[in-house]
């Protein structure tokens, strides 16, 4: 039988922990001999304080080095905390986007993929996406997360989902290598696919990146499809600027909800867009706390700059599922108190960094 988890880490999804009593329980889960997972037990040995001692509050995760470049050549088995036991059941392995080299790899869990899922449909709830419709998933699949949980939205909020496959690396070479031309013909070749889906289908939610929003909205035809048919869109991947927004909302597609969300393969999940936000405010995203948690800081100190101010956002990710704190993430955002009882950060007006780990940071699509 497997070693018990400490109940903090196994409450339902809209139950909020006390944020320091689940990070002590997470320490003792990830650093146990009998259910930390082996990266982790030989890591601990290099680390210069004892997370079981050492980390009594959220704050604490600061003390953590940033490993995630080490996660381009661990096994990922080795991610798995023993207390699954022998046979844990893993939803799949995933990797970054490769912008900044080789890719790094996480492992999901059944259960945090069902908690984070649950998390999220409850938000799309709030913002006014019909349950029980059929998607249109215009998104990255194969080794990208996002993929995946597209997959699962659609089948748990929604009745089934139709993909669109999308594969941001190689338009980020094409970008990379001068091939502009073929990256607009391959983006070109995507919005093809998903106008046979919206001709043919009932789609009633849509999900997409915006530089592909972008693209289909020069389509009278399909800006008519989506008109008719779809009842709400879901955008992410990119950021959206305030303008964009609100010709979306406004003269595009008016009257369809438009729900943004801001998330990386290594937290293996999304923030949400704020609901209840003004036409003037900025797109705001919430992080699912404490389980997924961000901070604003600057770069060259590592401090938090001040609310309303701009920084290097750091991502936290801890479940019983997965440990990955105090991850300097590319991206630029703008410091935004978080709601009553979330630990951490709210982020808004999103960006790259121009460089990141000396190489150059390319969106493309994604």
């Amino acid at each position: 039988m497997s070693p018990a988890a400490h109940p903090v880490l196994d409450l339902p999804f809209d139950v909020t922990p006390d944020p320091d009593e689940f990070v002590r329980a997470a320490m003792e889960w990830h650093f146990s001999p009998e259910t930390g997972s082996p990266y982790w037990l030989r890591r601990a040995q290099s680390l210069d304080f004892d997370p079981r001692r050492d980390i009594k509050t959220h704050a604490d995760l600061t003390l953590f080095p940033n490993v995630v470049d080490e996660l381009r050549d661990v096994p990922v088995r080795d991610l798995v905390p023993r207390g699954y036991g022998e046979a844990p059941d893993i939803v799949g392995t995933f990797e970054s986007g490769g912008t900044t080299g080789a890719p790094k790899r996480v492992v999901c869990l059944r259960d945090w993929m069902d908690r984070v899922v649950a998390w999220s449909n409850a938000n799309l709830d709030t913002h006014g996406f019909p349950r029980g419709v059929q998607w249109l998933g215009v998104t990255p699949s194969g080794p990208h997360v996002v993929g995946r949980i597209f997959e699962e939205s659609a089948a748990t909020h929604g009745s089934l989902g139709f993909f669109v496959d999308l594969d941001p690396r190689w338009v980020k070479k094409l970008i990379a290598t001068g091939r502009g031309d073929l990256a607009d013909d391959y983006a070109e070749h995507v919005i093809d696919q998903a106008a046979f889906v919206l001709r043919t289908q009932d789609i009633g939610v849509m999900t997409i990146t915006p530089p592909l929003l972008e693209r289909l909205a020069r389509r009278d035809e399909l800006v008519d499809l989506v008109n008719e048919k779809v009842r709400a869109i879901r955008w992410g991947g990119t950021q959206m600027d305030a303008d964009s927004r609100d010709l979306y909302r406004t003269e595009i597609f008016p009257g369809i909800p438009l729900y943004g969300h801001y998330g990386s393969t290594m937290i293996l999940g999304i923030a949400g867009q704020r609901y209840g936000l003004g036409e003037d405010d900025p797109c705001v995203f919430d992080t699912f706390s404490p389980y997924i948690t961000f901070s604003v800081v600057d770069p060259a100190s590592g401090e938090p700059v001040a609310y309303g101010e701009r920084g290097r956002v750091v991502m936290n990710h801890v479940s019983k599922g997965l440990l990955l704190p105090n991850n300097l993430e590319r991206d630029l955002a703008t410091r935004i108190e978080a709601p009553d009882g979330r630990v951490g950060d709210s982020v808004a007006d999103i960006a790259p960094v121009a460089r990141f780990d000396n190489e150059t940071v390319i969106e493309g699509v994604y």
